[in-house]
C-alpha cells in the first residue's frame, strides 16, 4: 500500500509505529524531545499519535532525525530541507541501526515534507492527513483522530 484511501480507517487496525513531525516552535533549552516542541501542530499530531496507541512513537526532527520521546536534544532553527536537515538517506541509516525499517503498520502524521522524508524508509506508510488544503483541515482531522471518531481520511 502507497498511501491511505478514502475507505482506509486508521482504527482498524493497531500501528506498530507513528512518526510525527517536530515543530518551529521549542523550549529555549535542552529538553526531552517530548517535551521540545510546543507548537499547536506539533502537540496536535502528538495527541492524535497517541490516540492511536502505537507500539512505537517517533518525532521526526528536522536537524536530529528520529528521536524516542525520552531523548534530549538542544534546541535548534533548522527547517526541513535547509542546510544540515536530515535527508532521506540520513533517516533510513538511523531506521536500519535502530532495527525498524521493517515496521507495518506504519502512520506518517504531519504535512508533504515529512511523509516524503517518512516515505523513504517507510514507502507504504498510511498518511491520514493527504488531501487536507491546509493547516484547518489538518488540524480538524488530527482532531478526529485523537477523538477516535470513525472517519474517511481522504
Amino acid at each position: 500500500m502507497t498511501g491511505t484511501t478514502a475507505n482506509d480507517h486508521l482504527d482498524c487496525f493497531e500501528p506498530e509505529l507513528v512518526v510525527i513531525p517536530c515543530g518551529s516552535r521549542k523550549l529555549g533549552r535542552r529538553a526531552r524531545a517530548a517535551d521540545m516542541y510546543v507548537g499547536s501542530y506539533h502537540r496536535a499530531c502528538r495527541r492524535a499519535a497517541d490516540a492511536l496507541q502505537p507500539d512505537r512513537l517517533l518525532i521526526l526532527s528536522a536537524r536530529y532525525g528520529l528521536l524516542d520521546l525520552d531523548d534530549v536534544i538542544e534546541p535548534y532553527d533548522t527547517p526541513h530541507g535547509a542546510a544540515g536537515a536530515i535527508t532521506g538517506q540520513d533517516l533510513l541509516e538511523q531506521a536500519a541501526l535502530l532495527h525498524i525499517v521493517r515496521l507495518d503498520p506504519v502512520v506518517a502524521l504531519g504535512g508533504a515534507r515529512h511523509v516524503s522524508l517518512v516515505r523513504t524508509v517507510w514507502p507504504h506508510a498510511r498518511t491520514p492527513l493527504a488531501g487536507t488544503r491546509g493547516m484547518g483541515e489538518q488540524m480538524a482531522r488530527l482532531a478526529m483522530l485523537r477523538n477516535g471518531r470513525d472517519q474517511q481520511l481522504m
